[in-house]
């Protein structure tokens, strides 16, 4: 699911989990596998990219239809999401610098992976998205928080209560993204990225990354809330006959 590979100071991990990367319960597991791993490793820099049609769809549809089949799905639903923040929180804390080379669609979860990251470097014919709020729900796994402080409120509102989704090239203009290219030079642009913050210090970068940290305010609260607002959601009857809707599709 997950592919590493070392060069100098930068590893690079490629999303494997076809066809979309959607995050199950499996790939949530391989993700904090690897984040394990990668506490042990002298890497500088880690560039997250993916060999599918996307970067990462997001929600794992088999896995959702299989927790509304059954009994207590709203319950079952927030622990797995629970269990994707934990994996963003760990990608934001840890003291290498993460970079997002999103190609495609990052949608819900996807996107949600690339705000935990550092940097984000979007090909113009990306998609970038929070489309939740289409089947009754919200963007739980941080994105909600991570976007409101990225960007600010007025854009944050745009994205999750929009559902407005847009290309490689608004991303950058809102702030979604730091970099936008064109799709053909994609992969070499993040590679060379990637290798000039793998060439830096790590101690320096680690520092940075911890006073830059210290300038935002605490993350907690607000994915508590998240976890609480999606159980509401998901005991409700709109919200379970949206999502069955859309899993029927």
């Amino acid at each position: 699911m997950l592919h590493t590979e070392r060069k100098g100071g930068t590893l690079i991990v490629t999303m494997r989990h076809a066809p979309v990367n959607a995050f199950g319960a499996d790939f949530v597991a391989a993700w904090n596998d690897l984040l394990d791993k990668l506490e042990q490793d002298d890497a500088r820099a880690l560039l997250i990219r993916s060999d599918q049609k996307v970067f990462s769809a997001g929600a794992d549809l088999k896995m959702m239809r299989e927790f509304f089949a059954g009994e207590n799905a709203a319950e079952k639903l927030v622990t797995h999401v629970h269990g994707m923040q934990r994996v963003f929180d760990r990608i934001e804390a840890s003291s290498v610098v993460t970079i997002a080379e999103i190609g495609g669609a990052a949608l819900g979860g996807g996107f949600e992976l690339a705000l935990a990251c550092d940097l984000r470097i979007a090909g113009h014919g990306a998609t970038l998205g929070l489309p939740e709020a289409r089947i009754g729900l919200i963007p739980g796994a941080g994105g909600t928080q991570r976007l409101t402080r990225l960007c600010g409120g007025a854009v944050a509102k745009r994205i999750i209560l929009g559902c407005d989704m847009v290309d490689g090239a608004t991303a950058e203009r809102l702030g979604l993204a730091q970099w936008s290219v064109p799709d053909a030079e994609l992969s070499d642009f993040a590679m060379k990225t990637a290798e000039r913050v793998g060439s830096l210090s790590g101690g320096a970068l680690a520092a940075a990354k911890r006073c830059i940290g210290a300038a935002q305010s605490a993350l907690d609260t607000g994915l508590l809330l998240e976890r609480l607002e999606s159980l509401r959601l998901l005991q409700s009857d709109d919200t379970r006959a949206r999502v069955r809707k859309f899993l029927e599709k």
